[in-house]
């Protein structure tokens, strides 16, 4: 069954939206199924290859740690935006990183993009150089320490 169907989630969210979007009917039924085994066929080339991830203490904290900060977060911008929108002060901060990992730093662009008043924009792999924006900039150096050793000591450890 594995080599007919070798993302059998994919083929079956590809047939759910083709009967969802073209009807009831047999033909469509038939040809969803045609399209869906066929494209999951199509993926095997770019199947990536299964992340080592460490289950322990690290993606424990980690999880505890971004939870605590998407909450943070948010009251920090609702007070930024409620209550001092023009004393706000947004910038651009290049973040050196020595993830190379691609499920780490997969990883941490979510964690960054997550977190309100942060986004992740760009990656240089040639520079190891992560672009982001932050809507409340105050200290360029403080974010990048803040980064660096609440996220990124925690993602090579799980993903090391």
């Amino acid at each position: 069954m594995k080599r007919l169907l070798p993302f059998p989630l994919l083929a079956t969210a590809i047939f759910g939206m083709w009967v969802l979007l073209t009807g009831f009917s047999l033909g469509h039924i038939l040809l969803g199924a045609v399209i869906a085994i066929l494209l999951s066929r199509v993926m095997l080339p770019l199947a990536p290859a299964r992340p080592r991830i460490r289950f322990g203490k690290a993606l424990m904290k980690l999880t505890a740690i971004v939870f605590a900060d998407i909450v943070r977060s948010n009251i920090a911008v609702a007070r930024i935006v409620l209550f001092r929108p023009s004393e706000r002060k947004s910038g651009f901060i290049r973040l050196p990183i020595e993830l190379d990992n691609p499920y780490a730093l997969a990883t941490l662009a979510i964690i960054i993009t997550a977190t309100p008043g942060t986004l992740w924009l760009q990656h240089e792999a040639h520079n190891k150089i992560v672009l982001i924006h932050v809507l409340d900039l105050v200290d360029e150096a403080q974010w990048i320490e803040l980064i660096k050793n609440r996220y990124e000591t925690l993602l090579t450890e799980i993903f090391g």
